[in-house]
């Protein structure tokens, strides 16, 4: 129990660090426009208030609604394919498979800005380039890191399993729904996660397509925030700070719910190697 107490001293140290942030946010959020900045971590007097004028003066509610359903759309739309792509990689043999996929991986190393004006263009030419359909349909065509990621899941998943499936009449499709997604929950959850987590915080995509305040996701909400209670000499950062909170604490709660996935998919892929 000694030899215990080092670690466990280091990991509320290394906690609290990690939280203090949030939680200086939180407390600046509900002061007063006088001492925002004032670094004391409980608010004198406190100022729910701030929560309220917000909320009445930026659509906040819509914007929410907004990021829920492009989030949702890109993590269903990047799971499925993904997981699709994975299965093929990992379970079938053809000629050309490791070229293939390292073509896949290789895409990884190009910078997204490269492909932005490209892909703008595109979407220009459908007529949907002001519309939310490019902040989740891309994700239709899957992503390098979650086909790697889902690949090695399938991998270890025993060959005994589907080898019977295919001696009982099962086709590849069948196999894919109802052996290889089942066993590989854990990983599809963490791409679910991921890439839910990757949308909501996205602000580029949303301020190169978005045009109308009604369209505006969360992070495109906040700049629009910014831009008008963070500027000049009346700044009123505590609005800023209260719209920042709601934008956060919904990712902490799916990270509260999803954390026993995450450890699951880690200790998953070590008995794997």
């Amino acid at each position: 129990m000694t030899r215990r107490v080092p670690v466990l001293f280091a990991l509320v140290a290394v906690g609290v660090l990690f939280a203090y942030p949030f939680w200086w946010l939180l407390s600046a959020s509900l002061k007063d426009r006088s001492h925002v900045f004032d670094n004391a971590l409980l608010p004198s007097p406190v100022n729910p208030q701030n929560y309220t004028e917000v909320w009445r003066a930026v659509p906040l509610l819509a914007w929410v609604g907004n990021s829920v359903a492009v989030g949702v759309a890109a993590a269903v739309a990047a799971t499925v394919s993904s997981a699709v792509v994975a299965f093929g990689f990992a379970r079938f043999r053809f000629r050309g498979r490791t070229v293939l996929f390292g073509l896949v991986l290789a895409t990884m190393m190009l910078p997204a800005a490269v492909t932005m004006v490209p892909v703008y263009l595109e979407w220009h030419a459908v007529g949907l380039a002001t519309t939310q359909v490019p902040l989740w349909a891309g994700n239709l065509f899957g992503s390098a890191f979650y086909v790697f990621l889902l690949r090695q899941f399938f991998l270890g998943l025993p060959a005994e399993v589907f080898d019977a499936a295919r001696v009982d009449g099962a086709g590849p499709w069948r196999q894919f729904t109802s052996i290889a997604l089942p066993l590989a929950r854990p990983g599809l959850i963490v791409v679910f996660v991921f890439e839910l987590k990757a949308a909501w915080t996205d602000l580029i995509r949303p301020l190169i397509y978005l045009r109308e305040p009604e369209l505006y996701t969360l992070p495109r909400g906040l700049k629009a925030v910014l831009d008008r209670f963070g500027q000049g000499g009346e700044a009123q950062w505590e609005l800023v700070m209260a719209a920042s909170v709601v934008a956060t604490v919904p990712m902490i709660l799916l990270f509260l719910v999803a954390q026993r996935y995450f450890v699951r998919g880690v200790v998953t892929q070590r008995v794997e190697e």
